[in-house]
């Protein structure tokens, strides 16, 4: 019954994963056409992208108290209902401002559920199994990749938008209720059964307890910053893929729409390679040269003048995500412990959303001053210079993270 129980939990999982993720794409095809349908406005709809890193600053500095402090698996479950029920009130608002707020509500509790779920696997899943169901969840994430857009362009031809909204309203409670099937795992020794009251001087504790964490095992934080880093970047650089393609290639709607389509083909590709030698390929290597060659890809796309030099740089960039993420998800669980996880995750979260803002907002001003082609070679080149780092600093510090590993265990803060 064990061994059962043991092979069902991560396809439960896996499955209320991927449930989540296509019901996001569907989400936020479906937000971007009924935004664009009331206001008429490209700024509009483009406002919708800055609430998620907006919602993730006013979030995440508190986030990771209450994520170490309560049952993971139980606040997945709440927050799935909660963002069910926003979801589905989002057809009836008739103003747009009412839609953003309703968004920022449904971002902020996104922001606690991706440390919240991160801290679940963890515990669910035994090391020695977590490469293999990383491989297995970057497979998930590209077939969301695929099929959310190609349900939402289901949806769109049998009724609306807003139909499209109440279906990915089900899909979050049906992940909600696959969650609820999984084990309750009590076993963290700052859990409390009753929610946890915030105070200035909790906070203040929870995050001394980062900075110490930080400060004594930098070589595993300096490998999270710099992947993040490049994740930051990656965001930038794609907030112009459309204005890139579009003014500097001279790309006509169908031939951007396929361009798109050959990055779902190469994240895909990518993701059944990855499931095959994950197992057989070091944290170092799948880290390290897995997100040197995401940066040489957007080197060949900024560099492209022509719709073959593009789509070339977009398969490597697409087929080589799958590697780095597995890599860093693997790298991440192996190396932080499970009781300072939520909090680690949320208050570094929180930098990276800081410098999403910051670095979309410089590339968008270098395109409107410079060039758009400038500003993508130059995002591109900054990239290249992290992950080469990034490689260098996953070769040489990862020799180390089995020893930082059990020392850090001993860490119960």
């Amino acid at each position: 019954m064990d061994r059962k129980k043991e092979r069902r939990d991560p396809i439960l999982l896996l499955f209320s994963i991927g449930l989540s993720n296509i019901g996001d794409w569907i989400y936020l095809i479906a937000l971007n056409l009924i935004v664009l349908d009331m206001t008429g406005s490209p700024l509009a709809v483009a406002a919708l992208y800055i609430l998620k890193p907006l919602a993730a600053l006013f979030t995440n500095f508190w986030s990771g108290t209450i994520i170490d402090r309560l049952n993971q698996r139980n606040l997945m479950v709440g927050l799935d209902i909660v963002r069910a029920v926003l979801i589905f009130i989002l057809p009836s608002l008739s103003s747009v401002w009412l839609i953003y707020t309703v968004v920022f509500l449904i971002n902020m509790g996104s922001s606690i559920f991706g440390p919240a779920s991160m801290t679940y696997i963890t515990k669910l899943i035994p090391s020695n199994k977590r490469k293999g169901f990383n491989s297995l969840r970057s497979l998930i994430d590209s077939g969301g990749f695929l099929l959310g857009p190609a349900i939402a362009g289901l949806l769109f031809m049998l009724g609306t938008p807003d139909m499209a909204i109440y279906v990915n309203a089900l899909t979050f409670l049906g992940s909600g209720f696959i969650t609820l099937l999984l084990p309750r795992l009590e076993d963290l020794p700052l859990e409390q059964k009753d929610f946890p009251v915030l105070s200035l001087s909790l906070l203040k504790q929870d995050w001394n307890v980062v900075m110490l964490f930080t400060r004594n095992y930098s070589y595993v934080m300096v490998i999270y910053f710099l992947f993040s880093l490049m994740m930051v970047m990656a965001t930038a650089l794609d907030s112009l893929e459309a204005a890139f393609s579009k003014e500097v290639l001279h790309l006509s709607d169908t031939e951007y729409g396929f361009l798109v389509s050959i990055a779902g083909c190469g994240i895909a590709a990518g993701a059944v390679v990855n499931t095959i030698f994950a197992k057989k390929l070091s944290i170092s290597v799948l880290i390290g040269v897995g997100s040197f060659m995401v940066s040489v890809g957007y080197i060949i796309y900024s560099y492209s003048t022509h719709f073959a030099l593009a789509a070339l740089g977009f398969i490597v960039l697409s087929f080589s995500l799958a590697f780095a993420n597995t890599g860093f998800h693997t790298f991440y669980q192996e190396n932080i412990p499970v009781h300072v996880m939520g909090r680690v995750g949320s208050i570094y979260g929180l930098i990276e959303a800081l410098f999403i803002i910051i670095a979309t907002i410089s590339i968008g001003a270098a395109a409107q001053f410079v060039s758009i082609k400038l500003a993508v070679i130059g995002g591109a080149v900054l990239m290249l210079m992290v992950t080469g780092v990034l490689c260098f600093m996953s070769f040489s510090s990862l020799k180390n993270s089995d020893k930082q590993l059990c020392e850090s265990e001993t860490m119960k803060v």
